[in-house]
């Protein structure tokens, strides 16, 4: 879990991976150069299973989960953000399934969105299958960052891209490692992904040329001709949806209805649980 200014959701992210059915973990928290004293705030006798690093500087995601992965002492390595939150059975769920499925190398989950304010956006799209994960890698990989678990050596044989695409490190690594690799997604909401309230237009436009770049690179590189031309394609209407319609572009444009009344249920008495549990306090 890397952090940078985690403010008061950090503890809430932390009571979640405390709260886990599955016990037998420990968690890397790396502060990525805050600001905010969100990481020194915590207590001196927090559970002994979360190491905490902290260098003072500010090196980037992909930088600090890159030392993570050669810090991590288990065979499985899990991702998550400071501001989102783990489903009780997250862990045990997706390592049961890992132990039961040994050609897997990555699993992801279903993931509901939620705001700043706890409330729930929607669902995130979906894909289960490595062959439907991976159909059209020039429109991009549906597998969210923040679910991922997968084995480590499958992260140390790949690692992530240094220094990274911005803000797309993540599908820069699918897109990479897909042909070589076995991924699939849980059909069950396993994390809530927290969206910003607002994020500035400029920041949505280089992520699409960033990630845009990346995907030139990889096509060029097989001389995969169509591909390059679709990915073109996609980051021209999404730039252009992006430019024409503020307010509903980026990531929040991927998210739909389609929660149920019980799975909002659930995850409300969870958050509301979270908001009081004060395990991390």
């Amino acid at each position: 879990m890397p952090v940078f200014n985690g403010g008061h959701l950090l503890r809430i992210a932390l009571d979640s991976i405390l709260l886990q059915t599955f016990q037998d973990w420990e968690l890397l928290l790396i502060d990525d150069g805050s600001t905010d004293g969100a990481v020194n705030a915590l207590p001196a006798d927090l559970d002994p299973r979360i190491r905490v690093f902290s260098d003072g500087r500010n090196l980037g995601l992909a930088s600090r989960l890159n030392q993570a992965i050669d810090l991590a002492r288990g065979r499985y390595f899990a991702r998550m953000d400071h501001d989102d939150v783990s489903h009780p059975e997250r862990l045990a769920q997706q390592v049961a399934y890992l132990e039961a499925n040994p050609r897997t190398d990555l699993l992801g989950t279903k993931c509901v969105a939620i705001s700043e304010n706890d409330r729930i956006l929607g669902e995130f799209p979906f894909r289960s299958s490595h062959a439907s994960i991976c159909a059209r890698p020039w429109l991009g990989f549906y597998l969210p960052h923040p679910s991922w678990m997968g084995r480590t050596d499958w992260f140390r044989e790949h690692r992530y891209a240094e220094p990274a695409p911005f803000r797309c490190e993540d599908q820069e690594l699918l897109l990479r490692a897909h042909a070589d690799s076995t991924y699939h997604g849980l059909d069950s909401s396993l994390l809530a992904y927290r969206l910003r309230d607002k994020v500035c237009l400029r920041t949505i436009l280089r992520t699409r040329l960033a990630l845009a770049g990346t995907q030139w690179r990889y096509f060029v590189t097989r001389k995969d001709w169509c591909g390059l031309t679709a990915a073109s394609v996609v980051t021209a209407l999404r730039m252009a949806k992006d430019i024409c319609l503020p307010g509903s572009t980026g990531v929040k444009s991927e998210v739909a209805g389609g929660v149920s009344e019980s799975e909002r249920r659930r995850w409300r008495d969870w958050l509301a649980l979270l908001q009081t549990s004060g395990i991390s306090r």
